[in-house]
């Protein structure tokens, strides 16, 4: 994904769900059917994206990601939560729901 293209996906007025990651990482595949569970209990609600950090390392430093993976949901370009590791969907759901 472009730099351009990120900036403008968690700019915008849509609830965007970014999952750092990387395809080494052993958590981070693990994620990938969670952040599946996660769109079917959600839908529309949120935009679900996945970062490489080694192909976007700019959009990494710009949020300081140190470990992968890390979860951000975005709105009009706010970090509305932050954490690492792996979360289960009900979980994510329910920071998702809190802040649609």
């Amino acid at each position: 994904m472009a730099n351009g293209n990120f900036s403008t996906l968690v700019n915008s007025e849509k609830l965007t769900f970014v999952d750092f990651s990387a395809e080494w990482c052993g958590p981070c595949k693990t994620m990938a059917p969670i952040l599946q569970d996660l769109k079917a209990r959600v839908g529309d609600k949120v935009r679900i994206i996945k970062i490489d950090i080694d192909r976007n390392p700019q959009a990494a430093a710009a949020y300081q990601v140190q470990s992968v993976p890390t979860l951000m949901l975005f709105k009009n370009g706010n970090v509305l939560w932050r954490q690492s590791g792996v979360v289960p969907a009900h979980f994510l759901q329910q920071v998702i729901n809190e802040h649609a």
